[in-house]
């Protein structure tokens, strides 16, 4: 019998990663002369990777020597049609041998965000870690230019075969936001 995290892989139907919830936020409506706009982005990444991103599946991978899972990332901000900012970024999740006592299995994993390494006690805030979003983008008065800008972001996340997983990419938008440049 094939375990259920194999047959989601190889079933055409389940076969599906996406973005959800993406929603961009702004800190303030208008824009002055000198001042910079924080924008938020966040989003998960759900479907097959979350469900197959599982210990049982680290075990297997570790042992083929398929020890680190990463994902890239690029936030394209827009004006429209016009790319104001561009930013990318990649999460790793490395799998290791462990012998923490607070940790049940053998093989576990680590995740990397910003270059800063997390030890999750769960397989569930290791999928939140890897999985879930949450970007701050800094956004200079001289990026706009004067007027009313709708800005929104696209979204691109990939990433590559694994004993898990095939190569997949996916891409997402989130909603619009309207901010004012000032003079």
């Amino acid at each position: 019998m094939i375990p259920l995290s194999w047959q989601m892989l190889t079933d055409g139907s389940t076969n599906q990663s996406f973005i959800s919830d993406p929603v961009l936020t702004k800190s303030q409506d208008r824009v002055r002369r000198g001042e910079t706009l924080t924008l938020s982005i966040g989003f998960k990444i759900s479907g097959t990777i979350r469900e197959v991103f599982d210990q049982k599946n680290w075990e297997r991978a570790y042992n083929k020597h398929d020890n680190v899972f990463r994902m890239n990332f690029e936030i394209d901000l827009k004006s429209g049609r016009k790319n104001i900012v561009v930013a990318k970024f990649v999460r790793k999740a490395p799998l290791f041998w462990t012998r923490n006592p607070k940790i049940a299995y053998r093989i576990w994993v680590s995740v990397v965000k910003d270059d800063m390494p997390f030890y999750p006690l769960s397989v569930e805030e290791a999928k939140a870690q890897l999985f879930d979003v949450n970007k701050i983008i800094e956004l200079d008065y001289s990026k706009l230019q004067k007027g009313v800008h709708k800005l929104h972001a696209d979204i691109k996340v990939r990433w590559g075969r694994h004993n898990y997983t095939e190569p997949v990419e996916i891409n997402g938008k989130s909603n619009c936001v309207e901010v004012v440049r000032e003079d």
